[in-house]
């Protein structure tokens, strides 16, 4: 069947010169990012992930998004979703081949992905999310391959694929747990440590999966002689409709658990995020964006009129699966760089004295003592990134940093971290600084 690709009309090899075209302007750019190191993106301590894994995160709930077909056609014998099936589980490998393509470009030299091979570490979630990942490629391969093939020849396909079909059900749904479980278990990023989150990605993805499945059907429709038939693009659009709708549902119940419990780091994220927070707001037009763009795409779907008409169902599809793209993009971009403790001590200082010192006195000449240590310590923190003498500066801060040794393989020895000096309380074991 490979000898089918590389035949079609000229308006076809125009479109394969445009792709080919593209991928060779980003390969040229990835060896310069080779050359020169991750530094060329920006990421830096605060910021470790940036639109690499964001864009991995979104891919991988476009994968798990085609078990929305899969499972009806396979599980309850929906043969309506026979022709559609084919294009989830080719899309699923699509997205597949570029999550890990992501994770291979962020990952700065690419040969460290062998680390995982040659030191397996099953106590890592990291280690778990390649597993499932190359796993679920490997069955959509075997499973597409030969159900495409069964259906280009006019019968049922083999008996045998049966039970990696079951398998894949639950594999599809375990790469997006997987991969929210790589955000929701870090302690030291507040707002990502949430229950609900792998809730969110799962809704997210049943949401954007299907309706770019949707739009692909009906590209082809106009494009080919391939028809995945009207009926099955209107079952897919009510799927997308829920989805969308419990997306946002888990999205106010956020909302509601942040601001009702007064959970103060959960609600400054959400603060930066929609109406700026202490004169930052670059993601507040792009956060009311997508939320007007997941509005539109439940109002076109949801009204059984325009889901039927063509036009509409387009702008709608399009409209939830560019809303969706910016809610998860902007917000782990957020999670990491917004909330990190120099920016909570520059907001609060004061209050955060006052939990380091219980006598308010003392609390009031530390914040002052700090806060006018504060604008050295940018200037030394900066020049330590360039190389201009920046440890003469940070050697005649430390009164108003707290220097210890941490654990090996943390932070490495003698890092600054970003609390004022104050006693330490021990919880448990455990002694931390507040």
């Amino acid at each position: 069947m490979l000898e089918l690709a590389i035949k079609g009309t000229k308006r076809y090899y125009g479109w394969l010169a445009l792709l080919l075209g593209l991928a060779g302007v980003g390969f040229l750019v990835y060896l310069k990012q080779l050359d020169f190191g991750l530094g060329i993106t920006g990421m830096h301590r605060d910021v470790s992930w940036g639109f690499y894994i964001a864009n991995f995160t979104f891919l991988v709930g476009v994968a798990a998004g085609g078990v929305m077909v899969v499972l009806p056609y396979y599980l309850h014998d929906y043969k309506a979703y026979g022709k559609v099936t084919i294009l989830g589980e080719f899309l699923a490998i699509a997205s597949v081949v570029m999550c890990i393509t992501f994770i291979l470009v962020d990952l700065g030299q690419p040969m460290r992905v062998m680390n995982v091979l040659l030191y397996p570490t099953p106590n890592s979630v990291l280690f778990w999310d390649t597993v499932v990942l190359n796993g679920y490629l490997f069955l959509n391969l075997i499973i597409g391959w030969n159900v495409l093939e069964a259906e280009r020849q006019g019968v049922h396909y083999q008996s045998w694929l049966k039970p990696l079909i079951y398998i894949s059900i639950p594999w599809a749904v375990s790469i997006h747990t997987v991969t929210a479980y790589l955000y929701c278990g870090l302690p030291g990023r507040g707002f990502w440590l949430t229950a609900i989150l792998a809730p969110r990605f799962l809704s997210s993805a049943f949401a954007s999966g299907p309706a770019l499945l949707i739009l692909l059907c009906l590209v082809i429709r106009r494009v080919s002689n391939f028809d995945p038939g009207w009926k099955q693009i209107q079952s897919l659009a009510v799927t997308v409709a829920y989805a969308i709708c419990i997306n946002v549902f888990f999205l106010l119940c956020e909302v509601f658990v942040a601001f009702y419990s007064q959970i103060p780091e959960h609600m400054d994220h959400l603060k930066y995020l929609f109406v700026g927070l202490h004169g930052h707001g670059a993601y507040v037009p792009w956060m009311w964006a997508s939320m007007t763009l997941m509005v539109i795409g439940i109002i076109l779907l949801v009204n059984p009129v325009t889901r039927k008409n063509e036009l509409t169902l387009t702008v709608g599809c399009i409209c939830v699966f560019f809303g969706c793209w910016i809610d998860k993009v902007l917000r782990l971009l957020d999670r990491q760089g917004h909330g990190h403790d120099l920016g909570r001590l520059r907001a609060q200082p004061a209050a955060r004295d006052q939990r380091v010192h219980p006598d308010p006195a003392r609390g009031a000449d530390h914040h002052r003592g700090l806060r006018a240590g504060l604008p050295g310590l940018d200037a030394a923190l900066q020049d330590r990134r360039v190389g201009q003498g920046g440890s003469a500066r940070i050697k005649g801060l430390r009164p108003f940093l707290c220097f210890r040794k941490p654990k090996e393989g943390l932070l490495g020895s003698g890092e600054p971290l970003f609390f004022p000096q104050g006693p330490a309380r021990k919880f448990g074991n455990n002694s931390r600084v507040h």
